[in-house]
This record gives structure tokens, sequence and C-alpha cells, in this order.
């Protein structure tokens, strides 16, 4: 016994040490665990939640992107690697082994693929790594038929129509095609049509006036809704009987497109505690970037110099990736609001707006500066920052458990919209174009995270960014033109009002001033010329 105990740990030993390395500040696997169980509370009774890892994706010819899993599928698996498949029963079942309510399908290992893309989990690893209760070689799938067999119902997202035919047992590819097959999957899925025909269905013919209004919110914002007859049938019925016969008639298809993004919404807005390590380190090594290139910035400086130094910074502190394409944006640049280009060879004495965020073990921050490439704002320059910083002074104050999500913009929209008549730029009351965003969006997996926008609760992370953007040509007097700000922060919403976790990068403008006037470390690193 005891030499067969030894033996097993040894094996278990030697497994261990061949999977692959990882920091130890991942999230552990008790979270993914706790994710799954909290998400499979909520299935309907008789279901099954499906999701799929990211497909691999092309660069060019044989170079494929840098792979970045599903947020979802890390969220409930913390699984990196492609070619994956989660399924989450609503109900325990049972084979040989017991009861289980969750299989994992992932990439067997092949030491000769692993030569050339690097160490794979495999079954195994991710038995121990991951602690699912059944995880299996993802060619396994296709020789699964009853894996779905017993749901009343199938929750999935609509399967991407872009994913590269791959021939290879086990490929992203054929695990959707053969959860086609499954699952009677339908040609064409619209999330639309199903949450209408789920609405008729579960609403009394007596309520069917809101019904009525919330297919007529759908019928607007879907094309595809008007021609739907069963629809246009309910909305034209006169009579609660002939309301019932149509949503008796209803087509049937236990494929759920619809229901896991509420469900995904909700459990993903509110972070953990071990969410907020992350995402607050993501944001202090953001933050720090700023600063750094606050004092390292001068105006023969280029647009993707900059950048540059707020990505060094990222690798420094050991964030993977950005969170999003990097915006550098030199005068009339930042008033184009994704701009990712970056070309600018001299950033001259114009605000830079900088809107840049490190990805920290796949949590990213979204801060955002804008600051006097010579270290100095003009009285212009100064009047339109001002006016965008007291903006964001105010939807601060307004950020409380129980607003509306809206709530925020409406006050920053009213601290711009004040600003600008008070300096003479626009008229009292006049509509203007100079503010043409929304002020915050959830943050985490995501730069613009999941939620379901409802009232303000503690536990949320969000963006507070209202700005100001005035392109050349624009009808106001030309000293404006070309001005463009945009003051970014992440703040945590607490019990009382919200947290402020981007703090350490400087938003007064004496203080922005006073920060760039200090030396930096990167004052003495210059590169050789290079030849014409």
């Amino acid at each position: 016994m005891y030499l067969r105990l030894s033996s097993c740990l040894l094996l278990l030993g030697g497994l261990l040490s061949l999977l692959p390395a990882q920091p130890r500040d991942y999230l552990p696997a008790d979270f993914h665990r706790e994710r799954r169980e909290a998400l499979r509370q909520q299935l309907p009774e008789g279901s099954v939640a499906v999701f799929f890892a990211s497909p691999v994706r092309n660069r060019a010819n044989d170079v494929d992107y840098v792979y970045h899993q599903d947020p979802d599928f890390y969220y409930l698996t913390g699984y990196r690697e492609p070619h994956a498949m989660l399924l989450l029963y609503a109900q325990p079942q049972q084979d040989a082994e017991g009861s289980f309510t969750e299989v994992l399908y992932v990439q067997p290992r092949n030491p000769r693929a692993e030569q050339w893309t690097g160490r794979r989990l495999g079954v195994a690893g991710a038995q121990a790594q991951l602690g699912l209760q059944r995880v299996y070689p993802n060619t396994q799938f296709a020789a699964d038929s009853q894996a779905l067999a017993a749901a009343s119902r199938i929750l999935c997202f609509e399967l991407p129509s872009d994913v590269r035919r791959r021939d290879a047992e086990g490929s992203l590819y054929q695990l959707m095609q053969a959860f086609r097959a499954f699952s009677d999957y339908p040609e064409r899925p619209d999330p639309g049509r199903y949450r209408i025909y789920d609405l008729i269905r579960s609403t009394e013919v007596e309520n069917n006036a809101n019904v009525a209004q919330v297919i007529d919110r759908y019928l607007r914002w879907n094309p595809n809704l008007p021609g739907d007859d069963p629809i246009v049938r309910y909305q034209e019925a006169t009579s609660a009987e002939e309301r019932r016969q149509i949503a008796a008639e209803l087509p049937e298809n236990r494929v759920d497109v619809s229901s896991l993004d509420y469900l995904m919404n909700g459990l993903r807005e509110i972070k953990t505690p071990e969410e907020l390590v992350l995402l607050r380190k993501a944001i202090d090594i953001s933050t720090i970037g700023q600063r750094e290139v606050m004092k390292a910035m001068h105006p023969d400086m280029s647009e993707m110099e900059v950048q540059g130094i707020h990505e060094f910074v990222y690798k420094k502190y050991g964030a993977e990736y950005e969170g999003y394409p990097s915006i550098v944006g030199a005068g009339e640049n930042g008033c184009i609001l994704h701009y990712i280009d970056n070309i600018k060879d001299r950033l001259s004495d114009e605000l830079v707006l900088m809107d840049l965020g490190a990805e920290y073990h796949g949590y990213t921050a979204d801060v955002t500066r804008t600051i006097p490439a010579d270290g100095t704002f003009s009285p212009e320059q100064r009047a339109i920052y001002d006016i965008v910083y007291e903006a964001q002074e105010a939807a601060m104050r307004a950020c409380r458990p129980g607003l509306p999500f809206n709530g925020l913009h409406a006050a920053a929209q009213a601290g711009v919209d004040s600003g600008l008549v008070a300096i003479g730029l626009v008229e009292p009351g006049a509509f203007h174009p100079y503010f043409p965003h929304g002020t915050s969006h959830y943050l985490g997996l995501d730069v613009h995270d999941r939620g379901n926008y409802g009232p303000l609760a503690p536990g949320m992370v969000l963006t507070i960014e209202p700005g100001i953007y005035i392109p050349t040509g624009s009808k106001c007097d030309p000293r404006w033109w070309g001005i463009a700000v945009r003051i970014e922060d992440d703040v945590l919403v607490t019990e009382t009002g919200c947290e402020l976790l981007s703090d350490r990068a400087p938003r007064r403008a004496e203080e922005i001033e006073a920060l760039m006037a200090e030396p930096s470390a990167l004052d003495d690193f210059v590169l050789p010329g290079l030849e014409e």
C-alpha cells in the first residue's frame, strides 16, 4: 500500500512539474468553480449551458494573432488554450464514476505541436490545475452523442460564422459542427426573435400591452423582425384568444441563444474580491505609465514613441497585453475617439490625448489623460481641460448605489454644457456635437465589460470619462479648433459612493504641469540614429 501511494505521489509530482508555468497570482481554481456554481444555480431546470473557447485568428499568411481566450470561458474555467468546450448542467448527470454537473473538453497533449507552440495542459493537467469534475480530450465530444440528449433546453451564444475550417479532429470547427448536429442548432439563429418568442410564451395575455411595447422596440432595432409572421400576427391580433393561439403555435427550439447574455451580464458586473486585486494592479500599472510619460514627454516626441513608453511600463510590471489598442492622439488626432494609428512624428505644442490600459492576468484598466506636449497648457487648452475636469468631478460626486447608470452621464453632460456656455463656445440650451460619447462603461475582463446597465450597486467597477472634442472646421471661433480633452478614471462603486482607483495619475491641470517639470529616467536614454 505504501509503495503504491508513493508511486502515485511521484507520478503526480512529475505531472505537475511538466505543467505550463504560470504566475502565482492567477485567479485560483476555487474562484472559477464558484463562478460556475453561481451560474448553474440560475440555469433553467433540465438545461445545459454550452461555452466555446475563442477561435484562433489569422493575422497574415501563416502567422496568427496572439491567442486571447474568450472572457466568459476564462471566467468559468481558467483555461487559456484554444479548441475547448465547456458543458454546465443545471441538474447532476450520472456516469460510471458517479454524478457530475460539468464537463470540459480540452486539446490533448502533443509533444510535436508543443515544441512549436508551447506546452499544453492536456486532460490530466487541466484536471489537476483547474479542478473540473470531468475533463476529456476534445476529440471525444464528436463521439458523445448523449452529452446533450437529456437536456430539455440548451443555452449558448450565437455561434460565430468566421471560424476557420479545420478538419483536424477536436478542432474548434469540428467541435462546433458536432454541436450543431447534436443540438439541432437553427440554421439562422436570431437572439432578438427568440427573446420575443419567450416573452410571448411567458406573459399572460392580459399584459399583452407591455409585450407589445417591448416588441415595438425590437422591431425598430432589428431589421429581420418586421417580416416575422408570428410576431406580426401577435401585434395585429385583436383578442386574447387569438394571442393565446399564436403563442401556442410559436415554433419550438430547445436551443436558446438569448438567455446566457443576461445571466453572464449579471454575474460579471459585480466584481469579487479576487477580481478586484487584479483590477487594482492593472489600474496601478496604467497610472504609473501615465506618470512616466508625463515626465518624459517633450515636443519632439512622436505619438508612437509615447505609446511605446506606456507599453514598456506595462511589460516591466508583468502586464501581458494591452486591454485594447493604445490611443495616442496629438491635436486634431485627439478628436478621433478611437484613433489608433499613432503615426504623427512630432507632438509640437499640442495637447496629447492618451487613452491606454494595461491588461493584467486578463483584467484590463482604462485610463485617459490629456496633457500639453510642451509641459504648459495654453489659455484655450486650460479652459477646455478645466471644464472636462469639473464635469468628471460632478459625475464622481453623483456616483453611488441606486443611481441609474445613465445618471453618471447626465451629471457629466450638465457640467460640460454649462462650462461651454460659460466660455461662450455654445449658446444656452443649444445642441452641440462636442461631447459625442457616453460617460461610463463597466470594466473587467473586457474593457467594455459585461453588465445589465441597471442601477449602480456596490462591487461594480466602471469608468467615468467625460470629454470635449472640437475638430477643425467646427462652428465656433477657430482658436478652439483642434482641442481635444478626455479625462478617464476607473472607480469602484462602494456602499456610500465610489472609490477612485486610478488616482496615482494626476488629474488637475496644475498637478500635471508640475509632474511634467520633473526629470525622467528616460532623459538619458538616447538611441543611435538610423541611416536614411
